[in-house]
């Protein structure tokens, strides 16, 4: 009998392992390709969705397959015939620029779910994920407004469609009426030299805080404020390391937690289709850390604004009874 029972204890013993070893080799459960229109080096909204998909890969054990540099349909529709011969089900295309081409693309792969950024989708298999971004520029704004010395600040966007460039204006005029906020357009991600122009000339109109509110070109603009000794907000990650006496805050984006939550909603089955927005309350947008410039009052003043936000979704130009 004991050794009988020895035989079984053995045998389960070989069997869980079975199972272990089995479980092991289906660790990938699905896989991601991620579509980058520019390189993963820009230190800024290319390189967090490339730590985004790593912090998928790590959490999840999805298989991440990648492509960058690919902007046009033919890059794209190429990318994609590629991801379909790996077996992958979810594409995440890390601009709005996909968000057509995916639209176009969709009903050719009705197995694939399609997801991208800021644009207008509708259909069963595709997702466009909405960063909210007035609240951010608003708050931005209005901490500019605060400290600037000169009553002047600028905002250099990259295109006119951006939510946080008319939020900065909003917010800085809302808190001090006699704030000059100076707005001007890259067109473009990526243009460094004209936004390095407009910073100059924004200048000379003795701008003091600057928020460059492109992904491609806000490094080479704290760079130069750096240089001429002013203040900037920085723009989709915190940048504080690159100055603490230069940079005030930053409006973050968290890329990483929710291309996590949106690749948990996707192996669930209950990834939904069509327009998702995000803000303050989904955890995914906040201010980064202050710098040493802002004084300890004002951080608390803002980060009180900043909670009232997320409590009641009411920025503080729609209180009629709170004086800012």
């Amino acid at each position: 009998m004991k050794y009988m029972n020895l035989l079984i204890i053995c045998s389960l013993l070989f069997l869980l392992t079975g199972c272990s070893s089995s479980s092991s080799q289906d660790l990938y459960t699905s896989k991601v390709g991620l579509l980058l229109p520019h390189t993963i080096d820009d230190q800024g909204w290319n390189s967090k969705g490339y730590r985004g998909m790593l912090k998928v890969q790590s959490s999840l054990n999805m298989e991440i397959l990648m492509r960058e540099d690919t902007s046009t349909y033919e890059s794209v529709s190429t990318a994609v015939q590629e991801f379909v011969r790996e077996d992958v089900s979810l594409i995440i295309g890390h601009s709005h620029i996909y968000a057509d081409i995916f639209m176009m693309l969709k009903d050719e792969y009705p197995d694939i779910h399609f997801v991208s950024f800021n644009g207008d989708v509708e259909g069963d298999n595709i997702t466009s994920l909405h960063f909210e971004g007035y609240a951010m520029g608003y708050f931005a704004g209005m901490l500019a407004s605060e400290l600037s010395e000169t009553e002047t600040i600028g905002v250099i966007g990259a295109f006119q469609f951006q939510p946080e460039v008319q939020g900065f204006k909003d917010g800085a005029i809302f808190h001090n009426p006699n704030t000059t906020v100076l707005v001007d357009y890259v067109d473009s991600w990526i243009n460094k030299d004209k936004a390095i122009t407009i910073f100059h000339d924004m200048k000379e109109e003795e701008s003091d805080i600057f928020y460059p509110a492109g992904d491609g070109f806000h490094i080479d603009i704290i760079e130069e404020v750096k240089k001429e000794g002013l203040h900037a907000i920085g723009y989709v990650g915190d940048q504080l390391d690159l100055g603490e006496s230069v940079i005030l805050t930053s409006t973050v984006q968290e890329v990483e937690d929710l291309y996590e939550y949106i690749a948990k909603q996707y192996l669930s089955g209950e990834l939904a289709s069509g327009n998702q927005y995000f803000d303050f309350q989904e955890g995914v947008i906040s201010l980064g850390e202050f710098g040493q410039e802002v004084p300890e009052e004002t951080v608390q003043w803002l980060t009180e604004v900043v909670d009232t936000y997320i409590e009641t979704s009411e920025l503080p130009n729609e209180h009629t009874n709170v004086s800012y």
